[in-house]
């Protein structure tokens, strides 16, 4: 029988459900169990795809092109997992289908409500997962705060879960803050009873507290959680702030979660194999040397924006014993070309990552063309890609107009234009999605790092390389290392006579982990800790 792990979260937001969901799979794979982790956020978009960066983070892409909520990209990470579609629902899917199910005459000519329509749609898609993987232990992240209107739906769902599988079934985990008054030298426990207490008056009982909180919590103050909010003492959690949240499993661990969580669900507590995950973090908290890396983008102030792309780079520096600094550049501040080199003249990399718009991109293409002419490692993802064209045809074929159809649908070059089958599309959930077969050239910088001739990659985009001038490009000598063999998109350029300048249209970053780095990450790190070396000759 399938197991059932929810994670609410009290007091404020923010608290860092996605991460102890993710910790939390990894803790019980390493135990031999099948883990599946899956988040429903009480939002009204139908998916996160058509938000705002700036807002909403990174939207993270799954293989079969799901535009999903980026705390995927944790669970993914953590526990090594490939998520679907059904592993992220939001209000406006679960309304949505039921509404459409009402037009249908799906409900006979009864009345909508949401108890019980909504609220079985939402437990029907909870069991999705199940039916999909049967997995031995199916974790859900309820997004934002209990006590919020837009989650009580939600909050009921998971309290029926228990009398649809078996109380003994299933295990709440709520996640709060425990705030730490520094002028008394005080921890405070009230706000977490309060939440406790909002918790039961929905109906549901935690079974197991994770707390977090900047200072160690006393067995005094674990005792008194436990008394007031009904749950054991080894079952109130301590979640320390921790160096990386890469520690943060091992922590977890330490303190018990795995332990309570099997107690909880009837599990048995083997043995735990977090041996290659504890040695990645030794080399992440231990690096040999350093390696500064530029981020141009035009959503520098909200890092969360290029999530998997972070993560990716620290990938890439676990793999080469390197700590990777990130120095954020706003693309918009990059006017000319001496300020491409006042902001980048310290890098000993330059990556662009993926976005849309027309905002910054001139500075993107300074950046590209600094990168090139400087003999700088570049990584271009997506638009970075783009970037990389455009900036070849303007600089090296001379072709001043080049632009992208996107930007400026007036050029006589666009080297970079709307793929046909885009034409007349909404915006929502109608790009080029999800994973692809891409053949590789021999003698690449791609095979090489990839030591194979095809791959498969996750894609998010709507725009895509103009093939009308392929062999032109070709001829001035850029290298187009990839090809989708289905439609002949081009899918990977590189650059001739330079260390290594490479773009890609796919989304590398959706696939690489911290034990195992997205092989382009890895091998763009290499050469950035390189030029660091040669420029220090």
């Amino acid at each position: 029988m399938t197991k059932y792990i929810f994670i609410t979260g009290g007091v404020v937001s923010g608290l860092g459900k996605g991460i102890a969901a993710a910790s939390l799979g990894l803790i019980l794979k390493s135990r031999g169990l099948k883990v599946v982790n899956q988040k429903f956020d009480p939002y009204l978009n139908i998916d996160p795809g058509t938000m705002n960066p700036i807002q909403h983070g990174e939207v993270f892409v799954t293989d079969d092109g799901a535009e999903t909520d980026l705390d995927l990209g944790h669970y993914e990470r953590f526990t090594d997992a490939t998520l679907s579609q059904s592993s992220n629902t939001t209000a406006g899917r679960v309304y949505q289908s039921v509404l459409n199910k009402e037009r249908e005459g799906g409900y006979n000519g009864g009345t909508v409500q949401v108890i019980p329509n909504v609220t079985e749609e939402i437990l029907r898609r909870m069991l999705l997962s199940t039916k999909e993987t049967n997995a031995d232990v199916i974790i859900t992240e309820i997004g934002g705060t209990v006590g919020d209107i837009e989650s009580l739906p939600f909050i009921e769902a998971i309290r029926q879960m228990k009398y649809e599988v078996g109380e003994e079934n299933c295990c709440y985990i709520h996640l709060t803050l425990v705030p730490y008054m520094k002028k008394a030298h005080e921890i405070k426990t009230k706000p977490t009873q309060h939440s406790v207490k909002e918790l039961q008056e929905l109906g549901i009982q935690a079974d197991i507290l994770m707390l977090r909180t900047e200072v160690p919590l006393t067995d005094t103050t674990r005792e008194k959680l436990a008394q007031f909010c009904n749950v054991d003492t080894d079952c109130v959690i301590q979640n320390l702030n921790a160096k990386s949240i890469y520690e943060v499993p091992l922590n977890m661990e330490k303190e018990g979660l795995g332990k309570a969580v099997c107690k909880a669900l009837g599990i048995e507590n083997t043995e735990t194999h977090l041996e290659d995950w504890t040695r990645m973090v030794n080399v992440f908290e231990n690096p040999k040397k350093t390696v500064h890396i530029a981020l141009v983008g035009k959503y520098v102030e909200l890092h969360d924006a290029y999530l998997s792309v972070v993560e990716s780079l620290t990938h890439g520096g676990i793999a080469n014993e390197a700590e990777v600094i990130i120095d954020w550049v706003d693309s918009e501040q990059i006017t000319d070309d001496s300020a491409a080199e006042e902001k980048l003249s310290f890098a000993d990399g330059i990556i662009v990552p993926g976005g849309f718009g027309s905002r910054g991109i001139e500075g993107m293409i300074l950046a590209a063309k600094y990168a090139r002419t400087h003999k700088v490692p570049y990584f271009g993802i997506c638009l970075g890609m783009q970037i990389l064209v455009i900036e070849y045809a303007r600089d090296v074929l001379g072709w001043k107009d080049a632009h992208s159809t996107e930007i400026c649908k007036e050029t006589s070059h666009p080297v970079i234009d709307l793929m046909p089958d885009q034409n007349g599309k909404i915006l929502g959930g109608t790009l080029r999605l999800g994973k692809y077969e891409c053949t590789v050239a021999p003698g690449t910088l791609t095979e090489k790092a990839y030591g194979t001739t095809t791959i498969w990659e996750r894609h998010r985009h709507r725009y895509e390389f103009n093939n009308k001038f392929r062999e032109d490009l070709k001829k001035a000598g850029l290298i187009i290392a990839g090809v989708n063999p289905e439609r002949d998109l081009v899918e990977i350029c590189e650059v001739p006579d330079h260390p290594w300048m490479l773009g890609a249209q796919f989304h590398p970053e959706f696939k690489s982990r911290p034990n195992k780095a997205g092989p382009l990450f890895r091998d763009f790190i290499t050469a950035s800790c390189n030029n660091q070396f040669s420029k220090n000759k």
